[in-house]
């Protein structure tokens, strides 16, 4: 097999997999006859083939995969029209905290937000595939450490935490999640679908209202738990 067949395969492995695709998977495909550094520079000519189109190849925290580009979004909402699910003000402070400042007990969000946080709100977060447990702390009562997950990742179409907004501020971006100015709908972004998601905070000095991808952002109702 030639290199111009092996992007062959590549291309149409990544484009009919629901999931992004890890090097290694992609290596399955030609029994690791082809070194990683000959897929990854095939993955990356590829990319170059469709920077022009509607559909780009990008890499998020689990793999390669092909996704509509933030221009596309406007004209595949007319075939679902129907609105993505909605989070409370809350439920993105609570996001965000965990984003920011993770590893955190539900008792250090509480501090930060300065209200009592409800267990079906972590739950929802859980259920999103957007925060888990990884470890509890070594004091009084062992509580649980929340983290994001690579699926938050995914959703938010990154590679890494470090690609978050960044904020500024007098306590180094840390502590400027105590509210929120306006929330954010929170979609899967994922193949053809589109990609909306960001994370929404207020800087201590100036609100701020952060964006990922180019995409502007859709406030919601604001509802307090």
């Amino acid at each position: 097999m030639n290199l111009v067949e092996a992007k062959q395969v590549l291309e149409t492995a990544l484009i009919c997999s629901q999931q992004p695709l890890q090097l290694r998977e992609l290596r399955t495909l030609f029994k690791d006859a082809l070194g990683a550094d000959t897929v990854r520079q095939l993955l990356e000519d590829l990319r170059l083939d469709w920077v022009h189109k509607g559909v780009e190849l990008v890499t998020v925290a689990t793999g390669w995969r092909f996704q509509s580009k933030p221009e596309m979004r406007e004209y595949l909402d007319r075939l679902h029209p129907e609105k993505p699910p909605k989070y409370t003000r809350a439920t993105l402070e609570t996001l965000a905290i965990i984003a920011y400042r993770q590893p955190v007990t539900r008792g250090d969000m509480e501090d930060i937000r300065g209200v009592t946080i409800s267990s079906l709100l972590i739950k929802q977060l859980e259920d999103r595939g957007w925060v888990e447990v990884i470890g509890h702390r070594d004091t009084v009562g062992r509580p649980a450490l929340y983290a994001t997950t690579k699926q938050f990742l995914d959703d938010l179409g990154l590679v890494s935490l470090d690609q978050l907004p960044m904020l500024e501020g007098p306590q180094g971006g840390l502590g400027v999640i105590d509210t929120l100015d306006q929330g954010a709908e929170l979609e899967m972004a994922h193949g053809g679908s589109a990609l909306v998601d960001a994370l929404m905070a207020k800087d201590v000095a100036e609100p701020e209202v952060p964006t990922l991808n180019g995409q502007s952002l859709i406030e919601l109702d604001e509802k307090n738990e």
